[in-house]
């Protein structure tokens, strides 16, 4: 698969530094919501894990975490989606 073309900063939709939302969707296990946090801080080490917002499936068996987490670049912005569709315990990143 070969990588999306570079976009330059004035056609960017996104301004950085910026606050940026990000939907992890994983089973709803113990430690799920931590590593979670721990992916987050990684690239936003004032990241606070009490701002993650929790919404579990309607049968319990998943667990949607929106993380918002300050980024200051597009290369950062896209490493860390990369680091969080890699991580074992997520199904899905939004």
């Amino acid at each position: 698969m070969e990588p999306p073309p570079d976009i330059p900063p004035e056609q960017s939709l996104i301004t950085y530094p910026s606050d940026f939302p990000i939907k992890v969707m994983g089973a709803n296990v113990d430690g799920f919501d931590t590593a979670m946090a721990h992916v987050a801080r990684a690239f936003d080490p004032g990241f606070d894990e009490r701002t993650i917002e929790r919404r579990p499936s309607k049968a319990g068996n998943y667990l949607g975490l929106t993380l918002t987490v300050h980024v200051t670049s597009r290369e950062q912005l896209d490493e860390l989606y990369r680091t969080l569709t890699t991580h074992p315990m997520v199904k899905v990143v939004l």
